[in-house]
């Protein structure tokens, strides 16, 4: 549902990482299908782009996640590619 089609070019599928300590956005956009790895990847892009930076002395970070549709936490693509 949060897809955004272009007959042309086909579909922008965004993902989004939201840092509550320091109330900051990120969001990563796609073309595939919104699956688990694209989720992993972005979290993972996330943290090599900006997170690093913010948190340099972390040695872990704390991911909440939904249940929904193909990126949810319980899949075991999910835990695969985390």
């Amino acid at each position: 549902m949060h897809d955004f089609a272009d007959p042309k070019l086909g579909k922008a599928i965004p993902y989004g990482i939201y840092d509550l300590t320091l109330n900051q956005g990120w969001v990563n956009v796609g073309i595939n299908h919104d699956t688990a790895e694209f989720a992993v990847e972005s979290i993972r892009h996330w943290w090599y782009s900006m997170g690093k930076q913010l948190y340099p002395h972390s040695e872990q970070i704390m991911i909440t996640a939904d249940c929904g549709s193909s990126n949810s936490y319980c899949s075991r693509l999910w835990k695969l590619k985390l």
